[in-house]
């Protein structure tokens, strides 16, 4: 695999794989036709596109062209407008972390809002819908260039157990967002029953190496993985891999999962019970208390049937 991130000079293609970063695009105002600035793009490059081609294109620039500019003096006000479960929060030096999941089914920090690279006082909100965001631009990039072209729209997401973050795929059209080898076989002959790679993350990662953070080029194309290029670009999109309700095995953080599980045992037990529900390792700012008194079970009655409901979200 080759990667060019200079604008000089063509790739080496001594792999399979090759990716690099446009240049031409300008700064993105609301309003802007995004298709036609990236084409433009397409056609100043040296390398043009050719069939099978795929884009890489970073979310912030959709949000602004899509006007998702809010005024926000308080982006903490604009993160929780945006989420729609609280699975962790934490204190630390200077501020609050949220992990939380918003609108489109996304578990991460801060519900997806920026506020970089933006003008003071305003933050940016994810794109409405970035499937459909990719979809009008691969559709309108196929139709003046006549090749297919798949279209990823990527973000900058945290992962859990590692530290960091990495680009993942929020949106997707004209490209397979899995590739399910699932009844194929290893290089030792035995089945596979678990394995599908999310290929939209990787190629959403590819692109990011070559973009950059600070680079002033929002969109990479990655070239040699035309057998993930579909001929229709309405396929399933990102909005499909987010594991969320009965697939989510990890709803909670882990100190208000304790919190929860305490308070549950509480509710279980006999007798009136008074309980004290702290979330360990927090500061005094931040700890969650929840006061109980339970009244006795019912003779007979078994405990865990008697269990009163914990609000949902509690901790």
């Amino acid at each position: 695999m080759t990667l060019r991130d200079a604008p000089d000079g063509a790739p080496q293609r001594s792999g399979g794989v090759s990716a690099w970063a446009l240049d031409g695009i300008p700064e993105i105002e609301p309003g802007a036709d995004l298709a036609q600035l990236i084409g433009d793009a397409i056609a100043g490059d040296e390398n043009g596109c050719r069939d099978g081609d795929i884009l890489v294109v970073t979310s912030k620039i959709v949000s602004k062209a899509e006007g998702r500019i809010v005024e926000a003096s308080d982006r903490e006000q604009a993160i929780t407008a945006e989420t729609v479960r609280v699975v962790a929060t934490r204190a630390y030096e200077g501020g609050v972390t949220r992990i939380v999941e918003n609108r489109l089914g996304i578990v991460g920090a801060a519900a997806g809002v920026d506020a970089s690279n933006t003008a003071e006082g305003t933050v940016l909100l994810l794109p409405v819908d970035p499937d459909a965001s990719a979809r009008a631009l691969a559709a309108a990039l196929r139709a003046r260039f006549r090749v297919r072209l798949g279209v990823i729209v990527s973000d900058t997401l945290g992962r859990a157990w590692r530290i960091g973050q990495t680009d993942i795929a929020i949106g997707a059209a004209g490209v397979h967002v899995v590739d399910d080898l699932r009844g194929s076989t290893d290089s030792q002959g035995r089945p596979l029953a678990v394995t599908v790679p999310v290929v939209a993350d990787e190629l959403a990662g590819l692109g990011d190496l070559v973009k950059g953070k600070a680079s002033g080029r929002p969109v990479a194309v990655v070239r040699g993985m035309e057998r993930l290029v579909t001929d229709e670009v309405d396929t399933p999109g990102a909005r499909t891999l987010p594991r969320t309700g009965p697939t989510d095995m990890f709803r909670l953080g882990t100190d208000e999962a304790y919190a929860a599980g305490y308070a549950d045992g509480v509710a279980a037990s006999d007798g009136r019970v008074a309980s004290q529900a702290r979330i360990p390792g927090s500061s005094s700012g931040e700890a969650a208390y929840r006061d109980q008194t339970l009244p006795a079970p019912a003779e007979g009655l078994d405990t865990a049937a008697s269990r009163p409901t914990r609000p949902s979200g509690a901790a």
